[in-house]
């Protein structure tokens, strides 16, 4: 059973320094920032909380303008998205050293403002999945001027070094551009947070292994890595403790002296030279147009081995710690997740008082169920699914949009589960960010597996559970189910989403049985409550053997969400004995 108060507590408890940067203000308050506000760290655009409902393009679909005319008015006006994420290109932005074209950036700039949406860019430069390329042709031919990593063998890898200067001033130069052209150009703050780079590390070894690289990986570690180790010991994560610890916690030595021989002091060293030149960039972006920065991770799959089968040296979430020591001025580190366990990967995330935000996942009725765990379980600041401007991906048809043999053509979009699941949140979005920041907010994700959970929320027990035939209640019906609950007063919830019967139990002293005083169905419209439906009998009971409900200290009825129509409820509860 999930204890909302006790996950409360824990979070307040979180004090390491990523925390304190998400608190720093800018000098004009109306420019995107992460600020703390109680008990969430809430991204502020025109200087309120703002909850990104949002979905990232295919890497290069915002380059073909004509698409892109079908593409804008699909994502704000039929899938209810607020903010797209959208890539830009180093090669693009600068086709020859030191010449710049920003006449891409400007047509998404605007475009963007026409359709009263908000950008992520995606600063695809030195790696993207981990390759260099789109990197500029003039740095991928220059390989003795912009030197490439190593793996075994000797093998050279189309990925640029992380241990060269001139392919991180050579970055960092261009990215300073787009933030000083941005800042510049973008006169309504369209865009409102940047991704450095995208899903970083060494491909097909744990490290790189260039001269370079092999006589770094022979010197001392780093001191600021030392210090921070040292500073932070009874806060480290435990898989990144447990190596350290493995090697004799020493306070100084190589990086096989301190971290042990193989592919984990291997991946650690890339860990710390990756965040290290992605903080530079950071460094030199921000000195033009300092908004919120975050970095992304390529998940490790069930099938890897080892650091090399995944990219080695990325913000995986065993390798925060590193991340946090290395790149300060990185304000994010979020995992793009397309596994099943959605919720394990985003409370592992949301350790040690990493904001969370899900730039890549699913679209289809999974993404909806995803976007609801993550923003009211894990008070996340956004969620976007990948691939978004081909519809395919809303109906679960797979990374490549690959229509499956016999099914229906595509429905009108609005009515897809992600459309209405995004919907609803633009409505609540009011409520969500003020119940973040409060502490008295919560969610589940239901599935065959897992039918049924219970959850402390206010003064009550939540019996969320997927919904059952009222003669047969104890058979869970194969379908997912997900929900965001919200405790908006004294024995009163505001509930939203679908395939979900919610149940209530008191945890506080005074007679046992809860029972619904009032439920309504509705809307929120410019941010008011509009009752479309009065709910009771018949819409509330949710089983029929009333003796066993009463053994049960329940009194039978309770909330059923389903989506649309009845996506959205208020219920005011009373007790009786």
């Amino acid at each position: 059973m999930i204890n909302v108060r006790s996950l409360a507590c824990a979070f307040l408890l979180c004090s390491l320094a990523l925390v304190a940067r998400a608190q720093t203000k800018p000098a004009d308050p109306a420019v995107p920032h992460l600020e703390k506000r109680g008990q969430a760290t809430q991204l502020m655009v025109d200087g309120k909380p703002f909850l990104v409902l949002g979905g990232e393009l295919s890497n290069t679909v915002s380059s073909d303008t004509d698409r892109m005319k079908v593409v804008w008015p699909l994502l704000a006006g039929k899938v209810h998205m607020n903010t797209v994420l959208t890539g830009v290109s180093w090669d693009w932005i600068e086709p020859e050293e030191g010449k710049y074209d920003f006449r891409l950036v400007d047509q998404l700039v605007e475009s963007a403002r026409q359709n009263n949406v908000r950008i992520v860019w995606l600063w695809f430069a030195s790696w993207k999945n981990g390759l260099s390329s789109f990197a500029p042709a003039w740095v991928k031919a220059a390989q003795d001027r912009f030197p490439r990593t190593q793996i075994r063998g000797g093998k050279t890898i189309e990925v640029l070094s992380t241990l060269s200067r001139n392919n991180v001033q050579a970055d960092a130069r261009a990215f300073a551009a787009l933030m000083r052209h941005t800042r510049e150009v973008d006169q309504t703050r369209r865009v409102i947070m940047v991704q450095l780079e995208n899903e970083v590390g060494v491909l097909g070894d744990a490290r790189d292994r260039s001269p370079a690289a092999s006589d770094a990986f022979a010197k001392p570690v780093p001191k600021e890595l030392m210090d921070y180790l040292a500073k932070h010991k009874q806060d480290l994560l435990p898989e990144f403790k447990q190596v350290w610890d493995a090697a004799g916690s020493r306070t100084s030595g190589t990086w096989e002296e301190v971290f042990g021989k193989g592919a984990k002091a291997d991946e650690i060293f890339m860990g710390w030279n990756y965040a290290r030149y992605i903080n530079a960039v950071a460094e030199a972006g921000k000195k033009e147009y300092a908004i919120p920065m975050f970095v992304n991770a390529w998940i490790v799959q069930p099938e890897d081995k080892g650091p090399g089968d995944y990219p080695s040296g990325g913000p995986q979430d065993h390798m925060h710690d590193v991340w946090r020591a290395g790149a300060p001025l990185v304000d994010l580190l979020c995992p793009d997740i397309y596994l099943p366990d959605f919720a394990g990967i985003v409370a592992r995330y949301g350790r040690s008082g990493n904001p969370l935000f899900v730039p890549e996942s699913a679209g289809d009725t999974r993404g909806a169920a995803n976007a609801f765990y993550a923003i009211g379980q894990h008070r996340a600041i956004g969620y976007s699914p990948f691939g978004i401007d081909n519809v395919a991906r809303l109906m679960g048809f797979g990374p490549d949009g690959a229509q499956p043999a016999g099914s229906q053509p595509p429905p009108d979009v609005e009515t897809l589960p992600f459309s209405v699941a995004y919907k609803t949140l633009a409505q609540l979005a009011p409520s969500i960010l003020e119940h973040q920041s409060k502490g008295t907010i919560a969610a589940a994700s239901l599935n065959r597996q897992k039918p049924d959970q219970q959850i402390e929320l206010g003064d009550y027990i939540l019996n969320v559970s997927l919904p059952r035939n009222r003669r047969a209640p104890a058979v869970a019906p194969d379908v997912t189910g997900y929900g965001i609950f919200m405790a908006t007063g004294p024995d009163e919830y505001l509930v939203a989403g679908n395939n979900l019967q919610i149940t209530f139990t008191p945890n506080t002293p005074g007679p046992p049985i809860a029972g619904i005083a009032r439920q309504e169905n509705g809307r929120f419209e410019n941010g008011k409550w509009v009752v479309t439906r009065y709910l009771a009998g018949d819409d509330s009971v949710l089983r029929d053997d009333i003796a066993t409900a009463a053994d049960m200290g329940q009194s039978g009825s309770g909330v059923r969400l389903s989506a649309p129509d009845r996506g959205i409820q208020r219920v005011k509860l009373y007790r009786y004995r």
